[in-house]
């Protein structure tokens, strides 16, 4: 079946997957203080104000799990949550701008790096991306490191309900076409609306068939 194409059994699996009682279980300032690698853990990332705190709610159906902000930068942590030993979400730190000093900026672009590059269990980082805006430069530069450290990523698109249908196409065809040459690119967009549910159940059985892949 094609790649986005996903079973009645893949949808039903990815709901139950996010049925489960997902809680906050650490925040990580530094690589030591990251908690021990265990299951499969995939990373949510994307520009400052994407969404990434809005889509992690509305993915696990919890409205309050990831703190979401008006405030760009607010997220200056790895989060950890997590519902059993086979699978962890990270919600990570938006780039861009940030209304946060330039030390603590650089100190968590660092911890950032250090992370995508020696995470053993970290099997994808979906990627989010502003749908009324698609990919700009400074998603390019976040590409690009996921690109060198072989990281698998994948491009979520969010606020989709906020793009008429044919723009939208537009924005999935132009995605498509800027990452189908990246080594590490997953080559298939979901394009999701935290406030209408739009394609969550198909982030949720993408991230069911990738735990079944990892063997999970």
């Amino acid at each position: 079946m094609p790649a986005n194409t996903f079973s009645h059994r893949e949808i039903e699996n990815g709901r139950e997957l996010f049925r489960r009682d997902w809680q906050f279980a650490t925040a990580a300032s530094s690589l030591d203080s990251l908690p021990r690698a265990r299951g499969v853990e995939i990373a949510f990332a994307g520009r400052s104000n994407v969404g990434k705190s809005s889509l992690i709610n509305a993915l696990t159906n919890r409205k309050a799990l990831a703190r979401a902000s008006h405030t760009p930068g607010r997220t200056q942590e790895l989060i950890f949550f997590s519902a059993g030993d086979d699978l962890t979400i990270v919600d990570m730190p938006g780039y861009g701008y940030a209304s946060a000093p330039k030390a603590k900026i650089a100190a968590w672009t660092a911890l950032i790096r250090d992370y995508l590059a020696g995470r053993a269990n970290l099997a994808r980082v979906y990627v989010l991306v502003d749908a009324r805006h698609g990919l700009k430069d400074t998603d390019d530069d976040v590409l690009k490191r996921l690109d060198a450290a072989a990281v698998n990523y994948q491009i979520v698109l969010t606020k989709a309900d906020a793009v008429k249908p044919p723009a939208l196409a537009a924005v999935i065809a132009a995605t498509e076409a800027a990452i189908a040459k990246r080594p590490a690119a997953y080559p298939q967009i979901i394009a999701t609306s935290s406030e209408s549910g739009t394609g969550l159940p198909d982030l949720r059985a993408a991230i069911w068939r990738l735990l079944v892949e990892r063997g999970a």
